[in-house]
């Protein structure tokens, strides 16, 4: 390879490999079945009857509290445009973040999509007791909430959370943007059209950038 190199080494077009999009989907294990979403109603939240008005309580109390976040920090929430990617629509905001050199989340939408919750109800036959109902996993269409967020590491990137219990969340990254945030803070100029860089004054620096993209990275500030 030595050999190759100094022989064609200038012909040869530096090639990065890294992933582009990476979707993440978090869930909390122990809340992923009845029999465990029946022992934190009545063991940790001292719940008696697991009915439909303690699940929606708990949507209220998630919905308020998002809407307290974005009126406290000045973050827009809106509902979803139909038939608009959700990306061109925050791009505005995401550029004034990025020129004010800002961190955080930047804009939130609302849409209505298909997610897993959980359905209560009360057995057909009467039982022992009174408190008892039963619980099922289900997959039902209701609002889901899209942060789109500015990192200090990762770039851009988006979290989608369920309003409905329990609550899972789906996470969007982008390769390159972390790669974008690592050159710019080691001040290596660059060419980027999208998910693309045209041109890099440090192939080196391009290359360790995106080796540097791990999970280890990744986890900590998902986290």
């Amino acid at each position: 390879m030595g050999v190759f190199a100094r022989l064609f080494g200038s012909l040869l077009l530096f090639v990065y490999h890294r992933f582009d999009r990476v979707v993440i989907h978090g869930y909390l294990s122990g809340l992923s079945r009845p029999g465990q979403v029946v022992h934190f109603f009545h063991d940790v939240a001292g719940e008696s009857v697991i009915d439909k008005s303690v699940l929606s309580r708990r949507t209220n109390e998630y919905r308020d509290w998002v809407e307290a976040f974005a009126r406290n920090h000045d973050v827009p929430i809106e509902w979803a445009e139909p038939k608009v990617r959700k990306e061109d629509y925050v791009r505005p905001a995401q550029r004034r973040m990025k020129r004010a050199r800002r961190h955080g989340v930047c804009f939130i939408l609302k849409s209505m999509e298909q997610g897993q919750t959980f359905r209560s109800t009360a057995p057909r036959f009467p039982t022992a007791d009174p408190h008892y109902r039963i619980l099922a996993r289900q997959r039902s269409r209701f609002t889901h909430y899209h942060f789109y967020i500015e990192d200090e590491v990762l770039g851009s990137m988006a979290m989608r959370v369920a309003s409905f219990f329990p609550f899972q969340t789906t996470y969007y990254l982008n390769g390159h943007n972390f790669i974008e945030q690592e050159l710019n803070r080691e001040k290596v100029s660059f060419r980027k059209n999208d998910n693309a860089f045209l041109g890099v004054s440090d192939p080196q620096a391009l290359q360790a950038a995106a080796d540097r993209f791990a999970a280890e990275v990744i986890r900590k500030r998902l986290d």
